[in-house]
């Protein structure tokens, strides 16, 4: 156990050595909805190794509190639809999976004084006791807690890490393929506005079938 905890220490401080990096350069204080073809130009500047440096990104962005969905976006602007929904997805599953890990054997306390007086964290941790993986899915599927939050608060809770990372990968990724979908038109579309119209026709469709996932799944006793 100490030896895993050391290793998730000594991650921590890669994590922030590139956050103080990305700051230093600028990046972290523009990740914005309207800097996103900045950002683009910046991480593709990277050409092959492009894909790490946007995972490095998302994960500072989600470790540290930035706005995460520019840097959602910022897959589909940099790798087009499909391949922005696969790096996204990565992406997304190895922050969420660091926060956990940070908040369970790493920064325990701090992160307890984060939500200790929060009730919906409250209700969330009773839930886990009761739902399991159903209150994973739905905190995934309906924005009710913050995102960057809960994925430190899950770290408190009696969840097992490989089913909050299972479940989690699986309900985010229709979340990241709505966002991903609406960079990806305005890259893809290649100046046909027929095909930008596609590509948004996708992403609106999926934003709809996100809106009534929620309906369909929420058991009528899980309440938050």
């Amino acid at each position: 156990m100490k030896k895993s905890i050391i290793k998730i220490a000594i991650a921590v401080g890669i994590v922030a050595i590139v956050y103080f990096l990305l700051k230093s350069y600028g990046v972290t204080d523009n990740i914005r909805l309207e800097n996103v073809p900045k950002i683009k130009t910046w991480v593709a500047s990277f050409g092959a190794i492009a894909p790490l440096v946007y995972i490095g990104l998302y994960l500072v962005s989600t470790v540290f509190f930035l706005p995460g969905t520019p840097v959602t976006v910022l897959a589909g602007f940099v790798f087009g639809p499909l391949l922005g929904v696969l790096y996204a997805s990565i992406a997304s599953i190895i922050s969420v999976s660091a926060a956990f890990l940070i908040a369970r054997y790493v920064a325990r306390d701090l992160v307890e004084s984060w939500v200790k007086d929060n009730a919906q964290f409250r209700k969330i941790d009773a839930q886990v006791k009761e739902q399991g993986w159903r209150i994973v899915m739905l905190t995934r599927l309906v924005p009710i807690f913050p995102f960057n939050l809960q994925n430190y608060a899950y770290g408190l809770t009696s969840i097992r890490f490989s089913i909050y990372v299972l479940v989690s990968a699986i309900f985010m990724l229709p979340g990241t393929a709505v966002f991903v979908q609406l960079g990806g038109a305005f890259v893809s579309g290649e100046g046909n506005i027929w095909k930008t119209l596609i590509y948004l026709g996708v992403a609106g469709v999926l934003l709809l079938l996100l809106s009534l996932l929620p309906k369909f799944l929420q058991k009528d006793k899980t309440k938050l």
